[in-house]
């Protein structure tokens, strides 16, 4: 690692909240090498890695950066890996898992500082796990099932209704109209429980008798607040009807934050909770790559900043 080298963003191409990093980094004269890892498959990525000897390297159609000189990596949101069309579906399912398991494995290699390492990431993404080590943290959590069996579902309902049901996993998934469809956190019914909950796994959460949700922003050593006020359970329905507002945040919290990233190695998590009527925070979930810089926008807080400093000064 050096500590004057390049500073690696491994993201996809449209991804504005790099975009402002990048910039930030490049009006400090600081070098940076940007890639999509995917890129691997396009033609657009070029890998040449050797085990056990230097000179590790990435090729895009411009510039080339030697693994073992990055100071530090800013894994952000990398596209998913997508075989050539020109290929049948074996040989195209063959090519992205040999390209995802091998860029995965050299990237991880790098020894600079990390926000987030992606082996960090992938453990801190699973909703269930989420939850358990939020829990040991100290955070209040909403009662929780997950489950498959109808009866269960409508037994949790009855005793801890109203319930709302959250996916599991965020799913690129596409309506009717060929756009990207979201599914919203939303109330559920005992009525709308049947059996068809037996196909697979369903998150249930009792609702939370909120007053508004929170984000709070955790860069290194540094912790930003919003409170976000909207008509919608789910504030993203509608981004033109939500308010935003700079809040402190109270001790106990900012230590749970630290305490939830301690336990899986990580620099950055986006908090997300609900804010009760007697103005108790109550955890829903952390994303590890969430976003942040529209609330810059919206606040003037210097989040952009935060993360370059992160990513400079690694000693």
């Amino acid at each position: 690692m050096g500590i004057d080298g390049p500073i690696l963003v491994l993201t996809c191409a449209d991804d504005p909240t790099s975009d402002v990093v990048v910039s930030e980094l490049n009006d400090r004269g600081l070098p940076v090498f940007r890639c999509d890892p995917a890129d691997v498959l396009t033609g657009h990525l070029g890998v040449t890695a050797h085990v056990g000897a230097p000179g590790s390297l990435l090729h895009t159609d411009t510039r080339t950066v030697d693994l073992g000189s990055v100071r530090s990596v800013y894994y952000r949101r990398p596209s998913s890996y997508t075989a050539p069309p020109t290929m049948t579906e074996h040989d195209g399912q063959f090519a992205k898992e040999q390209a995802r398991h091998g860029m995965a494995g050299i990237v991880a290699s790098v020894r600079g500082r990390w926000v987030n390492h992606l082996w960090r990431t992938l453990e801190a993404e699973f909703k269930p796990t989420q939850l358990t080590v939020a829990h040991a943290a100290g955070f209040l959590i909403p009662p929780t099932i997950i489950t498959n069996r109808v009866d269960d579902a409508r037994a949790f309902a009855k005793e801890h209704g109203p319930i709302v049901y959250k996916p599991l996993h965020n799913t690129d998934l596409v309506g009717p109209d060929g756009n990207v469809a979201a599914i919203w956190v939303d109330d559920v019914h005992v009525a709308d429980l049947d059996d068809s909950l037996g196909l697979t796994l369903h998150l249930f959460q009792r609702r939370v008798d909120k007053v508004a949700d929170v984000r709070t922003t955790v860069i290194g050593n540094q912790i930003f607040s919003v409170r976000i006020d909207s008509p919608y359970l789910d504030w993203r329905r509608d981004y033109e009807q939500v308010s935003y507002t700079v809040i402190d945040t109270p001790e106990d919290v900012e230590r749970r934050c630290r305490r939830y990233l301690d336990r899986f190695g990580l620099l950055f998590g986006a908090f997300d909770f609900g804010l009760s009527h007697d103005n108790t925070w109550v955890w829903y979930e952390c994303n590890t790559a969430g976003q942040w810089h529209w609330l810059e926008l919206e606040t003037g807080l210097p989040m952009t900043a935060a993360l370059a400093d992160l990513l400079e000064i690694t000693r």
